[in-house]
């Protein structure tokens, strides 16, 4: 029988997410209580053990004592917790491979779940210009594995919110900007995603200043994830889950209709394919 040393560390997190639930059960407590104990929500205990968040290692060793497990969810928190993503996106990668459904925001880049991987090498080297080849591979690799959630013909819904300048800031130039562009159409003639374009003449929208990701999961309380270079924050605090909801729907409303939006990004796909092939490029 394969043991858990085989387990991959999204597979670990929701054997050990189970264990916890088996222990609190055991000590006859209910996920709000034991978030008591914790000084975390109920929710934040209900999301550790879908494994939507991780066991962190002062969680885990405040977990054994709560629960008394002898140091059992220390000894696993680390497998658990390793990540082919960036440390400040890791928890927000794992729990994005389980939701139901995604729906994001972004002012400047085509979202990672829609990215081709030449669009992606682009993106990867603009921000680590000296990086050797094989660290790039690696990052480019991780992040097509991340796209594979959408060869699922209906799961997750992903519902995509993107500025105009995500389509016209040239990234690796007009024959990697064509390729993406006729990605997400192809994706969405698949009605495999949805995607609004807020147009530049909306002027002033609900989030100029970046990226916005909302979870929702099919037993467990939803996430918001918001990112800056470098850093990230994922939150299930309903009030702050609720505000960016707003925030989205605000954007949505600004937003060109999907047909629209197919409209927009199928001329601009063109435009940067003429662009290419003009001569003297």
């Amino acid at each position: 029988m394969t043991g858990p040393k085989d387990l991959d560390p999204a597979s670990r997190r929701v054997m050990v997410g189970e264990e916890l639930r088996h222990a609190r059960e055991r000590a006859g407590l209910t996920q709000q209580a034991l978030g008591e104990l914790l000084f975390v929500s109920g929710s934040y205990v209900g999301q550790m053990e879908a494994g939507t968040r991780r066991i962190l290692p002062d969680m885990a060793q405040r977990l054994d004592e709560a629960l008394g497990t002898a140091g059992f969810f220390v000894r696993h928190c680390v497998k658990a917790n390793e990540s082919k993503h960036p440390e400040h996106f890791a928890e927000a990668a794992e729990a994005e491979a389980i939701a139901i459904e995604i729906r994001q925001y972004e002012s400047l880049l085509i979202p990672g779940l829609l990215q081709t991987p030449s669009y992606a090498r682009a993106v990867f080297l603009a921000y680590q210009p000296t990086a050797p080849e094989e660290a790039i591979d690696k990052l480019v690799a991780a992040r097509m594995e991340r796209t594979r959630l959408l060869d699922d013909p209906t799961e997750p819904l992903l519902w995509a919110v993107l500025d105009e300048a995500a389509l016209r800031r040239e990234v690796g130039g007009p024959a990697v900007m064509a390729e993406a562009l006729r990605h997400i159409a192809a994706l969405i003639g698949r009605r495999r995603v949805i995607v609004q374009v807020v147009p530049f003449s909306a002027g002033a929208h609900a989030s100029m200043t970046g990226f916005l990701q909302l979870l929702h999961f099919a037993d467990a309380p939803p996430l918001a994830f918001i990112e800056a270079p470098s850093t990230g924050q994922l939150t299930d605090d309903p009030a702050t889950v609720a505000r960016h909801q707003l925030s989205y729907d605000l954007l949505r409303a600004d937003a060109l209709t999907p047909k629209q939006s197919l409209a927009l990004i199928a001329a601009v796909a063109e435009d940067y394919a003429h662009e290419d092939h003009a001569p003297g490029a």
